[in-house]
C-alpha cells in the first residue's frame, strides 16, 4: 500500500507561517487572533512530516498580510517559524522571526491583582527579557512563556 501524501493546496495571495512547532499552530492562530470570521480561507496542518524536524505544523491564510510586528511577537511561541509573504503565486517575502521589545495583548499577566485583570480594560504589555522570560509592564510580575496564561 503506497503512503498516501498530504496535498494543501497553493494559495494565490496572503501568508503562509511555516515550520510552527509540532503541536503549536493552534495557539498561532490564536495569537494572531485569526478566527475566520473575515472570510478568508484558512488552511491548517498540523503534524506534517519535515525534513528541518521531526514534525512541524503550517498554517495558510489567503488574502491576508501579516504586518512585520503581528510576526515578531510570534518569536516567544514558535521561534523557528518563518512568514512568507505571497503575491499571485510567486513568494515576495521570506521573515525570519526575532523577538520584540514588548507584546501587547497576547497574555494574560498571572498576577490577579494587576490592573490589566480588573475591570479596567487595559491590554496587557509584556516586556521581553530573553527568550523565554516575559514581565508585565503594570506591576512587573517576571512570567515563565511555557506558564502564561492566553488573554
Amino acid at each position: 500500500m503506497k503512503e498516501a501524501n498530504l496535498l494543501v493546496r497553493r494559495i494565490k495571495d496572503g501568508t503562509v507561517i511555516d515550520h510552527i512547532n509540532k503541536g503549536k499552530g493552534l495557539y498561532v492562530l490564536n495569537a494572531l487572533d485569526i478566527d475566520g470570521k473575515d472570510g478568508n480561507v484558512i488552511t491548517i496542518a498540523l503534524n506534517v512530516k519535515s525534513k528541518k524536524f521531526d514534525k512541524k505544523d503550517i498554517i495558510k491564510v489567503e488574502n491576508k498580510f501579516l504586518k512585520e510586528d503581528d510576526t515578531n511577537m510570534l518569536a516567544v511561541i514558535v521561534p523557528e517559524a518563518t512568514v512568507n509573504i505571497i503575491k499571485n503565486f510567486n513568494l515576495v517575502e521570506k521573515r525570519h522571526l526575532t523577538l520584540p521589545d514588548q507584546i501587547i495583548r497576547i497574555f494574560a499577566c498571572g498576577n490577579p491583582n494587576c490592573i490589566t485583570n480588573s475591570n479596567e480594560n487595559i491590554e496587557t504589555v509584556m516586556n521581553v527579557i530573553d527568550k523565554k522570560i516575559l514581565q508585565c509592564k503594570y506591576c512587573r510580575r517576571v512570567l515563565d512563556i511555557n506558564k502564561l496564561l492566553y488573554a
